[in-house]
């Protein structure tokens, strides 16, 4: 056999071996990147759980203690123990009207929760990735570093109150740089890459729809519909990538999606 001949034949092993079949949890499952994301994980042939406010595998309100706790069982349970994924693509929006107090609590602190309940389940799997979503835009000129601080010292109540007084916004910033605090300080101990969890994270920004006219074959609107699919599909594509074999040297890494 020749060394071309001898090449090719290991490329077609290559390509041809069966892939393990892996099981990921997708907070925020329903909408958006997270459904995105969903769809081709399952397309890929991996096992999904869903986690979302309704129509998942796990209904539940990250935003509350009893809720983080509830899609930790229950996510344990059908996950058999075991779990190769976790992905967090998003928080709430700070930009349609709702109070800082759920922003941080849903988007640092459910977040981090679910992250760490989980971290026996995937440990056990030897090989896990986990996706945690931040925005590109997240962080004003000046975001408060006071409430950034409570969130990393797990001060809910505190950081609720002052998430309150200063508005969705500046505390989806403080929020956002606390979890990628979070992951830089995390994800080189002995709990996370030492036990063969690689903690990532992905910075998409805020995806918004585009306003929809009367006539949904107006060109205007077929082209902002595309290209919202597109900025969908494209973060949908990061965090699959993420979570395969081609991403093991990467852990602690944010990676920014730029959408035209």
């Amino acid at each position: 056999m020749t060394l071309l001949e001898r090449e090719h034949a290991r490329d077609t092993a290559m390509v041809t071996m069966p892939h393990r079949t892996t099981t990921v949890a997708i907070t925020g499952a329903t909408s958006t990147i997270g459904m995105a994301t969903t769809r081709r994980l399952i397309a890929e042939a991996h096992r999904v759980i869903t986690v979302d406010l309704r129509d998942a595998d796990v209904i539940c309100d990250l935003g509350t203690v009893e809720g983080r706790q509830d899609a930790v069982v229950q996510v344990t349970r059908l996950a058999n123990g075991v779990l190769d994924g976790l992905i967090q693509p998003a928080g709430v929006d700070p930009r349609q009207g709702r109070r800082g107090a759920l922003v941080v609590s849903r988007n640092y602190f459910g977040c981090v929760a679910v992250l760490e309940g989980l971290r026996p389940a995937l440990a056990r799997s030897g090989d896990a990735a986990v996706v945690l979503g931040t925005a590109t835009n997240a962080f004003p000129t000046r975001w408060p570093v006071a409430l950034a601080r409570l969130c990393l010292d797990g001060a809910e109540n505190p950081a609720r109150q002052l998430a309150d007084r200063i508005g969705a916004e500046l505390a989806n910033g403080a929020g956002a740089a606390a979890l990628a605090r979070y992951v830089r300080c995390h994800a080189l101990t002995s709990e996370w890459i030492g036990a063969g969890i690689r903690l990532n994270v992905i910075a998409p920004g805020f995806i918004d729809p585009p306003p929809l006219g009367d006539d949904l074959n107006d060109k205007e609107t077929i082209e902002g519909l595309e290209r919202f699919d597109a900025a969908i599909q494209t973060t949908a594509a990061r965090i699959a990538f993420l979570l395969g074999p081609e991403a093991r040297s990467l852990w602690r890494a944010p990676l920014p999606v730029v959408h035209a």
